[in-house]
């Protein structure tokens, strides 16, 4: 396990760059032209990206990305 100590300031910059980043994830993955291999790997990428978001964001704010199922989970 790694830790490391931030500021509020870099506290609210980290927030915002991972909500901008899973706000992209969420937009791409609803893109139908993208191969369902691609959409996987977007998919791990927005569950690690999400983790990262617990840490650094308050609850009410997490629950606007909370990953929702889909049919072939």
């Amino acid at each position: 396990m790694l830790g490391f100590m931030i500021n509020e300031i870099e506290q609210k910059e980290m927030e915002y760059l991972v909500k901008r980043e899973l706000d992209e994830l969420l937009m791409d993955m609803e893109d139908h032209r993208i191969d369902r291999m691609v959409k996987y790997a977007m998919m791990e990428r927005y569950k690690i990206l999400f983790q990262i978001l617990r840490r650094v964001s308050n609850e009410k704010e997490c629950m606007k990305y909370i990953p929702k199922r889909s049919k072939n989970q």
